[in-house]
């Protein structure tokens, strides 16, 4: 067994996505590989049956447990309350002698979650498919990678702090050794751990954690890296997060991750009135004009609107932009 994942290792991550039968190509490349050892089902070829809960969720792996839910898995539980089982199974491994549980999960916190939320409503009859194995934290950590990074439910950032916990912990913080053993280039994974290192402010800023992209860190960083840029942005970005969350109360429309960002940017660009200098407006995350402070506490504002302009978001950013400007001393 540890020899047949092994070959997985080793070759799954040279493979195109979708190969295989035309009734498997929904399924991960990690999946289509495991598929054949559910097909008569636990006990065959070395799967055996376990209980959920007779299993640990190993911490390398990238998935949020905390964000696992009955509504996010419903097509998942669905399947397996259907088919009498998971069929493919998880990959687990021994616990060490004295843990509280026998089996350590490596790959497969869905189907786990979803026998174990059968279990508890309706069907405690259901046990839970698993391949035993025996893997270094390394190897498991690569396992899982392969597995996730073609899941629409990981989000980037998940992703990306996983990565960043990884070099670390199995790579000595070199990341060259680490993008060679996934098969990324060293700027594929430099842009992942930028993204994993934007201050928690900046994350709770966007109506959820789905929404925080790559790209949108490749805008940030490199604004966050000037002391004085930084601290407008955080203090920005915590203004947004508060109007995020009252906005959640009283349910209304959260702002919308083109917003959010547009809002950082801007904040990050503004220049300070007091120093007589234009103040950016920003709008659609593109630049629309200026406003210039005058001496005697005027205010003159440049734009340039496209025909496709959004009217709300650019009355709310001149709403703001002139607020700041009444906030800020007259100058002398």
């Amino acid at each position: 067994m540890a020899r047949f994942i092994r070959d997985i290792l080793a070759t799954l991550s040279h493979e195109p996505a979708g190969r295989g039968p035309p009734d498997q190509q929904a399924l991960s490349r990690l999946d289509q590989r495991l598929a054949p050892f559910a097909d008569k089902g636990p006990g065959s070829r070395g799967t055996i049956s376990i209980q959920p809960d007779e299993c640990s969720v190993w911490d390398g792996n990238p998935r949020d447990q905390p964000g696992l839910t009955a509504d996010g898995c419903r097509s998942l539980i669905d399947s397996i309350a259907s088919e009498g089982g998971n069929r493919i199974p998880v990959l687990v491994r021994l616990n060490p002698p004295g843990s509280d549980r026998p089996y350590q999960l490596l790959v497969g916190s869905r189907r786990r979650f979803a026998v174990d939320w059968l279990n508890h409503n309706g069907r405690p009859e259901m046990r839970l498919a698993a391949l035993v194995v025996d893997l270094s934290d390394e190897e498991a950590f690569r396992l899982a990678d392969i597995e996730n990074r073609e899941r629409a439910d990981i989000s980037e950032l998940d992703r990306a702090r996983s990565y960043q916990h990884a070099v670390e912990r199995f790579y000595g913080g070199v990341q060259s050794r680490m993008a060679e053993a996934l098969t990324l280039s060293n700027s594929q994974l430099s842009r992942l751990l930028a993204l994993a290192q934007l201050p928690e402010e900046v994350v709770d800023a966007f109506a959820t954690r789905d929404e925080l992209r790559v790209r949108y860190s490749e805008i940030l960083t490199p604004l966050l890296r000037r002391p004085d840029q930084r601290v407008r942005i955080i203090a920005e970005a915590r203004s947004i997060g508060e109007q995020q969350q009252e906005l959640a109360r009283e349910g209304g429309r959260m702002l919308s991750p083109a917003t959010v960002l547009a809002r950082l940017r801007e904040a990050a660009m503004l220049q300070s009135v007091e120093e007589g200098r234009d103040m950016a407006i920003i709008a659609g995350g593109a630049r629309i004009g200026r406003a210039r402070p005058g001496r005697s506490g005027g205010l003159t504002i440049d734009l340039n609107i496209s025909e496709d302009a959004d009217l709300d978001e650019l009355l709310a950013r001149l709403r703001e932009t002139i607020v700041a400007a009444r906030a800020a001393p007259v100058m002398p």
